[in-house]
């Protein structure tokens, strides 16, 4: 564990992490800028608010805990500072409350059969299942099994597997990830690069507004892109936002089926796993029962607690509602009380990094002139409970999002030094990389695609929320190929990182990290945001993006 560093220490990294972003941005020209990146060193103040942040007293940042009460005493402190229009104006307080609900099953049973030659099927190593509803006991009883392919209803791609099939009181079990997927076939879905309808979460979505009583996810590790020992090894316990409706729209059951125990399901009607993923990629494809029901129980305990967005802004000139989101989450995953050796989740890159850069470009942006349009920065809290606070301002947003002209989010920057590459993640999607192509070139850099398309990752972050609305969302990142060091030594970093400290304690701020590649960041995220705040243009998804048709509803509100 490492605490904040001390600020003689501070000062003297600052200086020598100054000078090298200087050398490093100095050949950067940006037609828009107001500043020139060459005289201005985001870093001078990032590393300090990344130092803080991380720091064992913030005790890992996790929702209602004392790393929160410090946290939004830092953000809000800093906001003020700097002039930011608070999210409430009667109050002054940039705090939006976001209602959670912590759910907690104590018991689960085993998931049994109405055929009486399957043998019951044991929670964890074979199964995992869970209650999406507030309610202290939810059960199934002889709910019949039906396979329904990938579970999938996306008319963009003529695709529709409940097509016919009447799930009322029934449990569907479903593929995980895409047809795309299986096929590799670029014209089926989006090829390998997962769409949204491959996530798990969309699979219990779909399932819910179909009405099914339960739903199964099908593991496999390739197309899920972890094992089962993830799923299996995962806390029971669950957040969620805490509704009126106790969630009871959503499926009475949801959870997972390992690949073994759904073998011997389709084995007993003739069939297999393998079998049963060809037939689900055939346009014929009709959903086939498993002649059988399932019985099993939850039994659920609860408790609720708020948890703040914190939101400040800049006002837009002329176009105040018309506005530049650029967000982070916060939170991270608190303490072990039980790990004697270091129990701290500081989440030093995930996410005190993503933060800090918001607060430096905020920082900044309250420097320059007025924009036309308003710059609004979102600090999210319960991502890693499942993008919850990101869900919550989405659902309730301080400025109408048919509104937003396009989101930048901040989520594991890089602190590895300069790099040649700038990934995308979700490349391809919209007209935004096209702003961020031209000053990427300014910067002597590239453009690249994420390496694993196939693992979903622009659905696994808080900017997700706002492209489901619509609105135009670039998650974009310093890559791998170092300057100085080239891609073995970036991806080695990587790699480690991932391997070593990625939702461990090992996840601790180091003040020798090389700040140049946040650097390097930053101006490119100020320069995409400044031109669209300063310009009449909307960026548009491309042809073909599932969020296309959500944004192109609302067009008449942006004449």
């Amino acid at each position: 564990m490492r605490g904040a560093v001390s600020s003689v220490m501070l000062a003297t990294v600052l200086l020598a992490g100054c000078s090298e972003a200087t050398q490093s941005e100095s050949t950067v020209d940006s037609a828009t800028a107001t500043v020139a990146a060459d005289t201005y060193s985001f870093n001078e103040n990032y590393r300090d608010y990344l130092a803080t942040l991380s720091a064992d007293e913030f005790a890992g940042r996790a929702p209602a805990s004392i790393g929160e009460e410090l946290t939004v005493a830092m953000v809000e402190e800093k906001f003020k500072a700097w002039g930011l229009k608070p999210y409430n104006a009667e109050t002054g307080s940039y705090q939006q409350p976001v209602p959670l609900v912590k759910m907690m099953p104590y018991k689960v049973s085993e998931m049994s059969f109405s055929a009486a030659d399957l043998e019951p099927l044991a929670y964890r190593t074979e199964m995992m299942a869970w209650s999406p509803r507030v309610q202290e006991r939810t059960e199934l009883v002889d709910s019949e099994l039906v396979f329904a392919g990938y579970g999938i209803v996306a008319p963009e791609y003529g695709w529709n597997d409940y097509e016919g099939l009447d799930v009322a009181g029934k449990t569907v079990v479903v593929l995980v990830n895409d047809p795309g997927y299986d096929s590799q076939d670029p014209e089926v879905f989006n090829g390998k690069a997962m769409t949204y309808y491959g996530r798990w979460t969309y699979k219990f979505e779909e399932a819910a507004r179909q009405g099914a009583a339960g739903v199964l996810v099908i593991h496999e590790t390739g197309p899920a892109g972890y094992g089962w020992g993830v799923i299996a090894g995962g806390s029971p316990v669950r957040f969620d936002l805490a509704r009126e409706n106790k969630n009871m729209d959503l499926s009475a059951v949801q959870g997972w089926l390992s690949e073994a125990s759904a073998d011997k399901l389709f084995a007993r009607i003739g069939s297999s796993y393998a079998e049963m993923r060809q037939r689900a990629q055939a346009e014929d494809f009709s959903p086939i029962s498993l002649e059988t029901g399932i019985n099993l129980s939850v039994d659920t305990k609860f408790e609720y607690l708020d948890s703040p967005n914190l939101i400040g802004y800049i006002e837009g000139k002329t176009h105040p509602e018309e506005h530049i989101v650029y967000m982070a989450h916060w939170d991270h995953m608190g303490t072990d009380p039980i790990n004697p050796d270091d129990g701290i989740y500081n989440g030093a890159q995930d996410n005190a990094s993503g933060t800090a850069g918001v607060l430096a470009l905020a920082e900044f942006w309250a420097s320059q002139p007025q924009p036309e349009r308003s710059v609004v920065f979102v600090l999210v809290t319960a991502e890693e409970r499942g993008l919850l606070g990101s869900q919550w301002y989405a659902n309730q947003p301080m400025l109408p999002l048919s509104k937003a002209v396009a989101g930048i989010n901040m989520d594991v920057m890089n602190v590895y030094g300069p790099v040649n590459d700038m990934v995308v993640v979700g490349y391809g999607n919209s007209e935004l990389e096209d702003y961020l192509g031209k000053y990427v070139a300014k910067q002597g850099r590239y453009l690249a695609p994420e390496p694993t398309p196939e693992a979903g990752s622009f659905y696994r972050s808080d900017h997700f929320n706002l492209a489901k609305k619509g609105v135009p969302m670039l998650y974009a990142k310093g890559g791998q190929d170092h300057i100085e060091y080239g891609k073995e030594y970036g991806q080695q970093q990587r790699a480690e990182y991932v391997r070593d400290a990625y939702h461990k304690p090992a996840d601790e701020y180091d003040p020798n990290w090389d700040l140049r590649g946040v650097q390097q960041d930053l101006w490119l995220y100020f320069w995409v945001g400044e031109e669209l705040a300063n310009s009449r243009d909307w960026p548009q998804w491309r042809d073909g993006n599932e969020f296309k048709a959500i944004r192109d509803a609302s067009a008449n509100e942006r004449r």
